[in-house]
């Protein structure tokens, strides 16, 4: 590592400071100036200025997408058997994700003063803001699978304690128990996964599990099982089918937690989890997490349709993103997935807190309560604009770059595996929903005529302090951050796979460690690509290349060194399908998304198509959607009915069997203490009071002998011998 380098070296100081901060608040917060929120946003501002200086070593001074740093310490050895280091892996991905979480962090925290202004549990608030903090760098820096394991679950409770943070309503009480309990049960699934890895190849670190994989230790089916275990936390945490129930339900939560859950940190972890432990999963588990973030991206969509509640439709937007986001891993879109990750917090962010500022001025939350504010909130209405049209795919924004990448990398996929076509179509055609429900979303809210004249006089901007955060947000909603150059597909290369495939399977025969291409991640049919990551035992960074020079592998283009001649012909087909299907696929997306928002201009501007008819003639429908699938009544008739009958039937056990038993042998032991008892008093103690009574009956007779008087003494003797002479006579 290049002395120069001050940040990187440090980097584990970034985690500690919001640490810091927690503590101050919670135990002193209420003693300090303005209650201590200035500790919290001293703090994680110093962080997001750390995690810049990391990525100006990493990405700006030494551009190279095999970069890794890692640094670690011995934490717990048994015999020399097991052993679990503690320490921090700071490579491109990190050096990004560094930013992204301390900068939303950072907003949400300058947003918060002016939001949660007069709330008796101010410093609490920002406790707890910074706790999360705390959890969400330490997932981002952690070098093995064991302590991102302990952050994640470090996320969930900050998470418990954020969205019950107004713990005295009943529906925050009940939206912090149901998120805990969900993530609960992908965090099972999660555990048997690095159970699975530990069992096997006996190590906790990323590398050393990469390299364990590569050599064999673990194959086949068990390997797929413990990519889908790992994938079911990410299935709890970045809300997917079928845990994705408890992440709307986390809206009763302040607003600003809803922007810092929603945008960049605890549903990006998940997507994080997958992006991090790529090269471990098979084609079997790709395909599994392809369809289950498409099924997740249109369920979530449809619903977002037919919600009223602006933090609602927010809320099942993301849930729709971040499937996405887990669709284009699966089709073997690393870098898109990863890309639409970052870009999704910028523009989602930017959405939640202009929700939280309309919210904060009409204090409502019912899109149809509101009406013609963009001429009393101009600076929320213009940042909440740009982030809708971000999310909607529009040119020149940053979600149009990201979604175009991962709707590109699907028709490739699909393009190559034709069976797989609903994994382009269904995203495809849920991005046109997303146009139009988004830009209902801005046109019922912010266009059309006051419905509420009482909300709508009393309306203002809000304050510098939230309008601020709202400006950055949406700058960095545009497209040129990661447009440059084409900067973000050169950064982050997919890692070379570490499955070992059968003989047969993709090129060569076993142990060839084949790389899915951006387009064929579930048949792993391509040339290898580099890994990203350094060998382990360096423990250090690798010389970084001078900025601008051409990586080791570029996004798209295909390594044809040391290939076969059919190896070769196939990489560079896969090479001019995945060119080809970018180009469709980005058409298509113009057109779906121009046809979302031009339907919307038709109802909600144009007045050309009646929403109340439509949804009258589409009533079984509208309603289906409006109580969301459903799913919560079928979970309640099912899951937690049988939950529950099984907590009856526990209860009723323990009671009559358990409790039963336990109350028979204290019944015998009475009727046994009390025979007992009987016995002793009228058997053992009769036994001795009659010893006793003959006794003192004994000697009152024969205290009536002893007269003490010589005569009587000597008449018995006299009486004794003529008894005995008597006697001897006869």
């Amino acid at each position: 590592m290049n002395e120069t380098n001050f940040f990187l070296k440090y980097a584990y100081i970034i985690p500690l400071l919001p640490l810091s901060s927690f503590f101050i608040n919670i135990f002193v917060g209420k003693r300090l100036p303005r209650k201590g929120d200035w500790v919290s946003l001293l703090t994680i501002v110093t962080a997001l200025v750390m995690a810049i200086g990391i990525f100006y070593e990493v990405i700006v001074q030494g551009f190279n997408p095999n970069f890794s740093y890692h640094v670690t310490y011995p934490w717990l050895t048994i015999q020399d058997r097991f052993h679990v280091n503690i320490g921090i892996l700071v490579d491109n991905i990190t050096a990004i994700m560094l930013v992204v979480v301390t900068l939303v962090s950072s907003l949400v925290h300058l947003f918060s003063v002016g939001y949660m202004h007069g709330d008796p549990k101010y410093n609490r608030f920002f406790a707890y803001l910074s706790i999360f903090s705390f959890s969400m760098l330490g997932l981002v820096l952690s070098e093995s699978v064991f302590f991102l394991f302990i952050f994640w679950e470090l996320v969930g409770l900050s998470s418990y304690l954020l969205i019950g943070f107004w713990f005295e309503k009943k529906s925050a009480a009940d939206a912090s128990k149901k998120a805990f309990i969900t993530n609960r049960v992908g965090d099972f699934g999660f555990l048997a996964g690095i159970l699975i890895l530990f069992a096997t190849t006996g190590v906790f670190g990323f590398d050393e599990i990469f390299a364990a994989v590569g050599a064999g230790k673990l194959t086949g089916t068990m390997l797929t099982m413990a990519g889908v275990g790992l994938f079911c936390g990410a299935v709890g945490k970045s809300a997917q089918f079928p845990l994705h129930i408890w992440l709307p339900d986390a809206m009763e939560g302040p607003t600003p937690v809803s922007a810092l859950i929603h945008a960049a940190t605890m549903v990006a972890a998940g997507v994080y989890l997958v992006g991090r432990m790529y090269p471990v999963f098979t084609p079997d588990a790709l395909l599994v997490i392809a369809y289950t973030g498409t099924i997740t991206l249109f369920i979530a969509a449809t619903i977002a349709l037919a919600q009223n509640d602006i933090k609602k439709i927010l809320a099942y937007s993301t849930v729709s993103q971040l499937g996405f986001m887990v669709c284009g891993l699966g089709v073997g879109g690393y870098t898109a997935g990863l890309a639409h990750l970052v870009t999704h917090a910028g523009f989602k962010a930017c959405m939640f807190l202009g929700s939280g500022s309309v919210i904060h001025a009409v204090h409502s939350q019912d899109i149809f309560d509101m009406g013609e504010l963009r001429k009393k909130m101009p600076i929320t209405f213009v940042t909440f604009l740009i982030g809708t049209l971000a999310i909607a795919g529009v040119p020149f924004f940053s979600g149009f770059f990201s979604k175009d990448m991962i709707l590109g990398d699907a028709l490739a996929f699909a393009m190559l595996n034709p069976k797989h076509y609903a994994l382009f179509i269904v995203p495809m055609f849920t991005a046109g929903l997303t146009a139009f429900y988004m830009f209902r979303l801005v046109f019922v809210t912010f266009f059309g005529h006051a419905r509420d004249h009482h909300k709508f006089d009393h309306a203002h901007e809000s304050p510098f302090t939230m309008a601020f955060p709202l400006i950055v947000l949406a700058l960095l909603s545009f497209a040129f951050p990661f447009e440059h150059n084409n900067w973000f597909k050169t950064l982050i290369v997919k890692p070379k796979s570490a499955v070992v495939l059968p003989a047969g399977e993709g090129h060569g025969s076993a142990p060839k460690h084949e790389a899915a291409p951006a387009a064929a991640g579930a048949e792993h049919a391509a040339a290898p690509v580099e890994h990203a990551m350094a060998s382990p035992a360096e423990h250090a960074a690798v010389a970084p290349a001078e900025h601008g020079s051409a990586p080791a592998a570029v996004h798209g283009a295909p390594e044809t060194a040391g290939l076969s001649a059919e190896e070769k012909e196939h990489a560079e087909h896969v090479a001019h399908v995945t060119h080809q299907a970018h180009g469709i696929a980005m058409y298509m997306s113009l057109a779906v998304a121009g046809t979302g928002i031009l339907l919307a201009v038709v109802v909600y501007i144009l007045g050309w198509i009646n929403p109340a008819t439509v949804k009258a003639a589409c009533l079984p429908v509208h309603t289906f959607l409006a109580n969301k699938w459903y799913f919560d009544e079928l979970y309640g008739m099912t899951i937690i009915a049988f939950t529950m009958w099984a907590a009856r039937m526990m209860a009723w056990f323990d009671s009559n069997v358990v409790d039963g038993a336990v109350n028979l042998v204290a019944t015998v032991n009475k009727w046994a203490c009390m025979f007992v008892g009987r016995f002793d008093n009228l058997v053992v103690d009769g036994a001795v009071n009659a010893v006793a009574n003959a006794t003192i009956g004994g000697g009152t007779v024969l205290r009536r002998i002893q007269t003490g008087k010589v005569y009587h003494y000597a008449f018995v003797l006299v009486g004794g011998v003529v008894v005995l002479f008597l006697l001897k006579a006869f």
